[in-house]
């Protein structure tokens, strides 16, 4: 396997890893600046206010891109294998 090729794969793993992670945080990162906001606005400053409703708006997210999240993981493992393959050969 050529240098070429591995980092082919890191780039591969790395912008996968990317694309299933970007909708949780962007989730949360949404969420704890609306929540901010209100603090700000409200002058409420309660530190553990922004954890519940960011940890709410993350699993929601996450069991609504459960179907595209697979679909993606997926695609990625049979590409490794076909990479394997063709190593092995």
């Amino acid at each position: 396997m050529s240098i070429e090729q591995v980092v082919e794969i890191s780039r591969d793993l790395l912008y996968t890893a990317l694309l299933l992670t970007l909708p949780t945080l962007a989730a949360s990162l949404l969420v704890g600046l609306i929540i901010s906001i209100l603090q700000a606005i409200t002058s409420i400053q309660e530190q553990t206010l922004t954890f519940v409703p960011r940890l709410l708006a993350a699993g929601l997210v996450l069991v609504v891109a459960m179907p595209w999240t697979m679909q993606i993981a997926i695609h990625f493992t049979m590409r490794m294998l076909e990479r394997a393959a063709e190593v092995g050969r």
